[in-house]
């Protein structure tokens, strides 16, 4: 009688807990769909991001074929308007005053290529060895 106890006893509890770990499922099972969802945000996220620095690459691309091929129209203008109106004073020209500028604004964006520091030569301000000296100003009277 005490085994018949005991099995009607173990069958009772593994009934309980099918029906606890049935139960305990539907959060597990909800869990992992919000984990699969999240990695799917994830990639198209990374997705995203990696189409938006492709386009600004082409964009950037495009608008440098842009300009060049302006400043080879323009010279060409230059060239032209000079070698098929000789006679013509400088200041009538359209395309004379604007060579000498359009020269320096290229030199001026050949300059700006160069990537700015962002740090500063030797310490400043707080982080200074020496106190910095003080200066008095006179008074006026």
């Amino acid at each position: 009688m005490t085994w018949f106890y005991a099995l009607l006893i173990f069958i009772v509890g593994a009934a309980i807990g099918a029906f606890a770990t049935r139960l305990g499922n539907k959060g597990l099972k909800q869990q992992k769909e919000l984990k699969k969802d999240l990695e799917k945000s994830k990639y198209e996220l990374e997705q995203f991001r990696q189409d938006l620095v492709d386009h600004f690459a082409q964009s950037s691309e495009l608008l440098e074929n842009i300009a060049k091929d302006y400043s080879k129209l323009y010279d060409h203008m230059s060239k032209t308007s000079t070698e098929l109106m000789p006679n013509l004073p400088e200041q009538d020209n359209p395309f004379s005053p604007r060579v000498s500028k359009l020269s320096a604004v290229k030199e001026l964006a050949n300059e700006a290529q160069d990537q700015p520091r962002d740090y500063a030569n030797g310490a400043t301000g707080l982080l200074k060895d020496e106190p910095e000296p003080v200066v008095e100003t006179p008074k006026a009277s």
